[in-house]
Formats: structure tokens, C-alpha cells, sequence
């Protein structure tokens, strides 16, 4: 396990998205409803689901944690509303040859959180902004907790 957390914090700024991806993506079908979505996310434990189509296998859309929310926020029943009407459709995908800087300018102009990655074969995993800044600040979370609670000089 420390193995794990050390290779994690020592990933350089050349690194690709797929040293940081999670190759295991939850998908949705777009006929589907915003619960569905939501019951999903939270057992599957992410903030985004991909909508891929079911002829390709290919990213159609993305459905995050905040389209929910915004459904909630208007009043809608999540049992009536449909992933086609409230997904990002075509989102904007990456390979996974892409540098983790070149990631972090993605989602940084275009306000995401979510980057779908996609190789020749289709899906091949998920990456957020969480994994982009864990790897450009280089840092081994785990001692943060150490951090924040010192006291002031």
C-alpha cells in the first residue's frame, strides 16, 4: 500500500493522463433518468458519468454531479428528466497520451471537471481535476492532514 501513495506523489509534470486516469468508467444510457444517474454516481463513487453511444461505444455525452443538481435546483422531478436532455453532449475527450499539462489547460479554458479519455478502442477511462492537481503539485495528500493542523508561529 505505501508503495501505492509513494509512486502516486512522485508522478513529474511530463506525465500522461493515463499514469493518472481511472481506467473504470460508470456509463449511462441516455434514455435513462437523472435518478438512475444519481443512484450510479453514488454507488459507484464518482461525480460524472459518460453517455456513450450505443452503436460505437463512443462518448456522446458527460453527465456530472452538478447537470443533477441543476435539475433538483429548477424543480424537476429526476424521475421524469432524461440523460439526452440534460447532458453535455459531445463533450471534449483527450487520448491518453495527452500530458497532464496540456490537461489541465483543457479543463481550465473550457471550465471542466471531467475530461472523458478516449483511445483507438473507445472508452479508456475518466480523468477529473482532482488527478490533474495531484499530479502537477506533487504532493503526497496524506500528509496534509499533519499540515493544516499546526499551530501558527
Amino acid at each position: 500500500m505505501a508503495e501505492a501513495s509513494e509512486q502516486e506523489s512522485s508522478i513529474p509534470t511530463s506525465a500522461t493522463v493515463a499514469d493518472v486516469m481511472r481506467p473504470a468508467v460508470t456509463t449511462v444510457g441516455q434514455y435513462d433518468h437523472a435518478a438512475a444517474a444519481a443512484y450510479l454516481m453514488k454507488h459507484a463513487g464518482v461525480s460524472a458519468l459518460v453517455v456513450l453511444d450505443s452503436q460505437t461505444d463512443q462518448p456522446i455525452g458527460i453527465v456530472t454531479e452538478a447537470d443533477i443538481a441543476h435539475v433538483v435546483a429548477d424543480g424537476r422531478d429526476v424521475n421524469d428528466v432524461r440523460i439526452h436532455d440534460m447532458m453535455t453532449e459531445r463533450p471534449t475527450v483527450i487520448h491518453p497520451k495527452t500530458g497532464i499539462i496540456e490537461a489541465a489547460k483543457i479543463m481550465t479554458n473550457g471550465r471542466f471537471r471531467h475530461l472523458p479519455v478516449v483511445d483507438d478502442d473507445g472508452i479508456a477511462g475518466m480523468v477529473d481535476i482532482t488527478d490533474v492537481c495531484r499530479a502537477l503539485l506533487d504532493i503526497d495528500l496524506s500528509g496534509l492532514a499533519a499540515t493544516s493542523t499546526a499551530e501558527p508561529e
